[in-house]
């Protein structure tokens, strides 16, 4: 353990230097918050440095190597220390470091702990194994290996990946510059999103607690109690997004009892209890995610989700601020990053474009319909006006900036469809009950504060109007599947599964952000004593139920954290089986570039394909299914389905052409090839190259077609 410590530290390390080098856009940006978007400036490194890879190697202008990298990190830093170079903004970072040094240093040691913890809880099972994590980390190391962009499909040769790939990327360029293994770096990285998730909820909620008060002009000048605020309405939300559950868990232990409770069963609700054949779904939340550890869109995209909302926030605060003296200098700042971030989601998580595309456009037309005294029509067309132009400029900036992925990417849907079955009422209860109650209680909150103070739209703030955009449309996103659903391959007794899944998982985290801030904006509104008293009892309550999900998960998983077995995620290879993780270390080592290897077609989530997702060596075809989904149906994957059991037990002249075919230089034959083709002689390999590696009874065969 003290190894991995010693390990993540340099990581952490690695992450505050890159993080510099984002500092000044960061301040300039959010030059109103009480931290000043410090936590925010790793993500912000991590996407400008991975999307200038990207397009460097897309463009093929530079190779994505090492040096490419570092190159970027010149150019980058080059950047900063012209912009130092004036005068005035020297003295400007100077100022705030002298007054903000204090808050930088506890907030980044807050990201350590939380990075050292969530790393740490993995090496008690590192293993990238089972769920999606063959794919995942075969997308990793794919990129690795990739010269040029897009990176090559590690599960169908000769195609490139037709998947949102970009959160991805990310881990590979941080593997890169580190210098480290990615069986390491992918557990680090889990830990890196982990403490991303954590600090930049906290900031988010927390900023918006502050930003209610225009008069404060700094954190250190609030009032004691006030600080307070700030800082528990963070925690609470961040504490909510990376490790709450709902009430399913504490429903069902209540039912049944502690020693019954299956935690993936949270996610797994409707559908299940009680059983509908025509409906199985899906409803996941960032907790169980980090929990069972895949390295997938919808985790990867959670920092750059945070950061998104942050700007957003900022730029509403300025354009609250601008309405009178507009400055296309002042929007460039805000307009810019949001397009870019609404891009990198798409690259990420296409799901998210769309999904925050419309909580850009409520929050900002919100603002812009503001009138005083009472609701009209014309303040309507003027506010949807200004609201259009403003969307349609992103919109136009983010198309730009996501043009080079999408132009290789093809969508997996067919369509819209309505849904054939829908949850229960109480099920919903169940998920969403104290989401509801944290949102329910801020609309009453507005409808009351709208009596008091019509001064502007119902008497609310920007930080008012950002919130209740989020909880609006949270609520929408769980209705959505109860109505419709987006039309992919998964079968009819899972229809709405991945809409649903999709959807909600984002209803989750912005209903955590906002929990915070709603609960010291409702309770500060209340005046009766008794209904401070049931507020509080009803969120302290609904709050310590969705907490307790983290104790049935983590121990679940995790084998209740009493064998720590480290960071180095192939481990259980080497245990499972030692001869096919010796291959897999030999080409590693001897294998450069990507040629193609062919080994046995498998089935999702079992072990079949892992050399090619544990070398980002393409083979002629990985998991089916997935393969079935990326490629928008059956006929390619399932013709290479039967090509590959033809070079293994085939008729040898078809057998060669189909090697010749796919310019495969290496067929690998181990204990799944043995078990998946039982009519295979290895005999007839002979005929086409020689041994280069064999342990026991692996082989890996070198072509010389």
């Amino acid at each position: 353990m003290i190894t991995d410590i010693f390990t993540i530290f340099y990581w952490w390390l690695i992450t505050v230097v890159l993080g510099a080098l984002a500092l000044p856009l960061v301040f300039k940006i959010f030059g109103k918050f009480w931290d000043k978007g410090w936590i925010f400036a790793k993500t912000v490194s991590f996407l400008i440095i991975s999307y200038l890879a990207f397009i460097f190697g897309r463009a093929q202008i530079f190779p994505f190597y090492r040096e490419t990298l570092f190159l970027i990190i010149i150019i980058l830093l080059a950047l900063n220390l012209y912009w130092l170079g004036q005068g005035k903004n020297k003295k400007e970072i100077i100022t705030i470091f002298e007054k903000n040094w204090q808050t930088f240093a506890w907030q980044e040691g807050i990201f350590l702990v939380m990075l050292t913890f969530w790393s740490l809880v993995r090496g008690f099972a590192p293993r990238i194994e089972g769920l999606e994590k063959f794919m995942d980390f075969g997308f990793v190391n794919s990129i690795l290996r990739t010269k040029w962009f897009p990176p090559v499909d590690m599960w169908f040769a000769g195609e490139s990946i037709n998947y949102y790939y970009f959160g991805h990327l990310i881990a590979a360029v941080l593997t890169k510059i580190s210098g480290l293994r990615s069986a390491v770096t992918y557990n680090l990285m889990l830990g890196t999103i982990f403490a991303q998730a954590f600090t930049g909820t906290f900031s988010l909620t927390s900023n918006l607690i502050y930003l209610i008060k225009k008069k404060i002009k700094s954190f250190d000048l609030a009032p004691r109690e006030f600080k307070r605020k700030i800082i528990i309405g963070g925690l609470v939300s961040a504490l909510l997004l990376t490790l709450g559950g709902n009430l399913h868990t504490i429903t069902y232990v209540l039912k049944r009892g502690a020693k019954k409770y299956w935690y993936p069963d949270a996610t797994r609700f409707i559908g299940y209890e009680p059983d509908n054949p025509k409906d199985a779904t899906i409803h996941e939340f960032p907790s169980y995610s980090f929990v069972v550890s895949d390295l997938h869109g919808h985790v990867n995209d959670i920092p750059t989700v945070l950061l998104f909302l942050a700007v957003l926030l900022s730029f509403g605060m300025l354009l609250k601020a601008k309405k009178k003296k507009f400055r296309i200098a002042d929007f460039g700042f805000r307009i810019l990053p949001l397009a870019f971030l609404l891009a990198a989601m798409y690259m990420t998580n296409s799901w998210n474009f769309p999904i925050y595309g419309m909580v850009f456009a409520l929050f900002i037309f919100l603002i812009n319909f503001e009138p005083i005294d009472k609701l009209n029509w014309k303040k309507f067309v003027e506010g949807f006006k200004k609201t259009f132009v403003v969307g349609v400029v992103t919109l136009i900036f983010a198309i730009f900036f996501a043009m080079p992925f999408a132009i290789s990417f093809n969508p997996m849907t067919e369509g819209i469809r309505f849904v054939d079955a829908n949850s229960l009422w109480w099920q919903l209860l169940i998920l969403w009950g104290f989401f509801w109650f944290v949102a329910v209680s801020f609309w009453i909150f507005i409808f009351k504060k709208a009596k008091r103070d019509s001064s502007t739209l119902l008497g609310m703030t920007v930080t008012d109007f950002f919130v209740l955009a989020m909880t609006i449309w949270s609520t929408i996103l769980i209705i959505i599947p109860e109505v419709i659903y987006v039309k992919d391959i998964y079968i009819h007794e899972h229809h709405r599964s991945n809409t649903m899944f999709k959807l909600v998982y984002q209803s989750f985290m912005m209903y955590s952000i906002a929990a915070g801030y709603v609960f010291f904006r409702v309770k500060g509104f209340l005046k009766n004593k008794l209904l401070i008293t049931v507020y509080l009892l009803l969120f302290t309550a609904g709050f310590a139920s969705q907490m307790i999900y983290p104790y049935f998960s983590i121990k679940g998983y995790y084998g209740g954290l009493k064998k720590y077995k480290g960071l180095y995620g192939m481990n259980f290879l080497e245990n499972q089986d030692p001869d096919n993780y010796e291959a897999v270390l030999w080409l590693n080592k001897n294998i450069q570039g990507q040629p193609v290897v062919v080994e046995a077609v498998g089935e999702s989530y079992t072990l079949f394909n892992q050399i090619s997702a544990m070398t980002g060596l393409p083979t002629i075809e990985g998991w089916t299914v997935h393969e079935w989904l990326w490629r928008g149906g059956y006929d390619q994957p399932g013709r290479r389905l039967e090509e590959v059991r033809t070079i293994y037990q085939g008729d040898l002249e078809e057998a060669e052409k189909l090697l010749k075919k796919y310019q495969a230089e290496y067929v690998f034959v181990g204990a799944l090839e043995e078990e998946k083709y039982e009519e295979l002689d290895e005999d007839r390999f002979f005929n086409w190259g020689q041994p280069v590696f064999t342990s026991g009874d692996t082989t890996i065969y070198q072509l010389d077609l």
